[in-house]
């Protein structure tokens, strides 16, 4: 038998088999089954054979197999941009868009799992070399639940208080409780939103979290995951009735107007809870000095 044969063999497996278990097809439909699927778990496959070859290389002095590393590192970048790209290309026939800033977490996700399975299979790798293949089994399992651990980020119920609010109407100005929301002029299009609409409140447990609540790609990924849940009554060409969020420039307190196709306000508010807190719109503005002074 080769030297390394089953040290290799094992972390590509492994390394692979961590790669599928990361895969997470839900309501969104993405990635799609079957394409989707195989385009990552093939990725995943590639990620794999290089992390579980690195100690292989660098036992048999062949550092020039190393350098592959780097190589497969930009083309992750690669996968990242083109992710990107097709993303923001479907976005554009969604009824209610993800926004740019909810695609680029999508992106970013799929590029770091690709890290992971390298790491993966080279922990297992050297696990079974230096010991036997069964703590490589276990070590495997320990770095996919430590990797879907540190990969899992708060969500909407984790920074703000969710709860319902009151639709209202002064004039031709809908308010969800005292947050405008927009100018309707049309009499059927009010009596519609009074019948089927639902208004919700979302208030910032703090300063960071109004921070994130007040960036807009976090507001268009809100109304896009409430849209995706429970429907929405809406068409090409009822812009009116697109799903908004408002804030309120006095408190940060948010404000949304939806119509779903599913009027039932427990599971609009289960669905915004469930929302993740984007990457690129988490503030932080208390943990500087000026941010500190500005609470106080």
């Amino acid at each position: 038998m080769p030297p390394f044969f089953i040290t290799i063999v094992t972390a590509v497996i492994l390394g692979t088999l961590a790669r599928f278990f990361m895969l997470k097809v839900d309501y969104r439909q993405y990635p799609s089954y079957p394409h989707g699927v195989v385009t990552h778990l093939s990725l995943g496959f590639i990620a794999a054979t290089l992390g579980a070859v690195a100690l292989p290389a660098l036992l048999e002095k062949e550092f020039a197999a190393v350098s592959f590393l780097a190589l497969a590192a930009q083309q992750f970048r690669e996968v990242r941009t083109t992710e990107r790209e097709m993303l923001l290309h479907l976005d554009k026939s969604e009824l209610v868009q993800r926004g740019p800033d909810y695609i680029e977490g999508i992106a970013r996700v799929f590029e770091s799992r690709n890290y992971l399975v390298i790491l993966t299979a080279l922990i297992v790798s050297t696990a079974t070399h230096f010991f036997n293949p069964l703590l490589g089994i276990i070590s495997s399992i320990l770095a996919v639940a430590a990797g879907n651990r540190l990969m899992t980020g708060r969500n909407i119920k984790d920074i703000a208080r969710v709860r319902p609010g009151e639709i209202r109407f002064e004039g031709p100005n809908v308010f969800v409780e005292n947050i405008h929301i927009m100018n309707l002029g049309g009499e059927e299009t009010r009596e519609t939103i009074i019948e089927r609409g639902l208004g919700v409140i979302i208030e910032p447990f703090n300063d960071n979290e109004r921070e994130t609540l007040a960036n807009n790609g976090q507001r268009m990924a809100l109304a896009h995951e409430a849209a995706s849940q429970l429907g929405v009554y809406k068409d090409v060409d009822t812009p009116e009735f697109t799903p908004l969020v408002r804030r309120d420039k006095d408190t940060g307190r948010i404000g949304m107007l939806i119509l779903p196709i599913e009027r039932d306000m427990e599971f609009l508010i289960t669905a915004i809870k469930g929302v993740p807190v984007l990457e690129s719109a988490t503030g932080k503005p208390l943990r500087s000095r000026a941010g500190k002074k500005a609470e106080d």
